[in-house]
């Protein structure tokens, strides 16, 4: 299994996952998996397709965001959306979890819901550094 990374309660990141995580992910109480990595990124990789079955098989739901580089405003969007209509806890994963980290974060801060300040802590206590990725 993966490095996840718990964020808040709710939600959590990690670098790529296999579709053999999913029934382990779900088995640790998430309910969502979001996937911020586009498919044909690297050789090897899992494809959505892929991931979407193995996270459904195990029960959870399946959303995919693919981000490349950094997200869009309408993939911060749509990935607040997904975590918030999520029926419990969401797992997001990209390469090395850092877009899909970002992707919470600048939806969190246009949403309000948290400060700058505390989301840059909340990074920090997950390997992240949001200092630079964050507005100010």
């Amino acid at each position: 299994m993966t490095d996840i990374r718990q964020v808040t309660p709710e939600f959590a990141v990690a670098p790529q996952l296999a579709p053999q995580d999913m029934a382990a992910v779900a088995a640790l109480g998430f309910r969502r998996v979001i996937n911020n990595r586009p498919d044909h990124e690297a050789p090897g990789q899992p494809t959505g397709a892929q991931m979407e079955a193995a996270a459904i098989a195990a029960g959870m739901d399946y959303v995919a965001i693919p981000v490349i580089g950094g997200p869009s405003p309408a993939q911060v969007i749509e990935n607040h959306a997904a975590i918030a209509s999520a029926p419990g806890p969401v797992l997001a994963f990209c390469r090395s979890g850092t877009r899909s980290i970002i992707s919470w974060s600048l939806g969190q801060l246009q949403a309000g819901a948290r400060s700058r300040e505390d989301l840059v802590q909340l990074g920090e206590a997950a390997g992240y550094d949001l200092s630079m990725a964050l507005p100010r």
